[in-house]
């Protein structure tokens, strides 16, 4: 498979997946995915992508600086959330170590708002981003917004792009349709023309 440079894989992505503007994790998870003729894309391939996509998410600041090990960081979350969202879209078990690294990555921070206090403005709650722990963060709420996603009342409705080579996630938005963009719809849709007049299983 020929995976699209890092430079060009953000022209070459699909438009984000029905409900990702609900749950940056179903964003997050579709940030790789396979195309027709042996194409892919990654978006997180290198760090300056991974960090246009985290700021572009408001998870970090745009000044934040990403190194290769913090992208690589990414790329193993996603992977992980991957094969949670494919284990409940099969209705299988998830594989024991992507539950840990997502229950890792949710732990790995406070999740609850800090007790600041200063002379100016007294008592109040903050959320802590120090610049070396803004991976940290995003990858926490990354991973909070899976499972999330995951026991909410939406998870029924999770499915995978019915139209392959495609293996991005969406959530279903009317009845049976189950494609992440037109483009894939569109492909489905010529399939199976093309297997009725042809006489061939789509």
């Amino acid at each position: 498979m020929d995976d699209v440079p890092a430079t060009d894989a953000a022209q070459a992505a699909l438009p984000p997946a029905p409900g990702a503007d609900r749950y940056r994790s179903l964003d997050f998870a579709d940030t790789a995915a396979t195309l027709p003729a042996g194409q892919s894309y990654d978006l997180l391939a290198a760090p300056e992508s991974a960090m246009r996509w985290l700021a572009a998410h408001e998870l970090t600041a745009p000044d934040v600086r990403l190194y290769e090990v913090c992208a690589r960081r990414m790329r193993t979350l996603r992977a992980h959330v991957r094969a949670l969202f494919a284990a409940r879209v099969d209705g299988t078990t998830p594989p024991e170590e992507s539950l840990r690294a997502v229950n890792e990555a949710l732990t790995a921070v406070p999740t609850a708002p800090l007790l600041a206090w200063d002379g100016a403005q007294g008592p109040r709650r903050i959320h802590a981003h120090p610049t070396d722990r803004a991976v940290d963060h995003a990858l926490a709420t990354l991973a909070a917004d899976a499972a999330d996603l995951l026991t909410g009342p939406d998870a029924g409705i999770l499915a995978a792009c019915g139209s392959p080579p495609c293996d991005r996630f969406l959530l279903r938005t009317h009845g049976r349709r189950h494609w992440c963009s037109t483009r894939c719809g569109d492909r489905a849709r010529a399939a199976r023309a093309y297997a009725r007049r042809s006489g061939t299983p789509s």
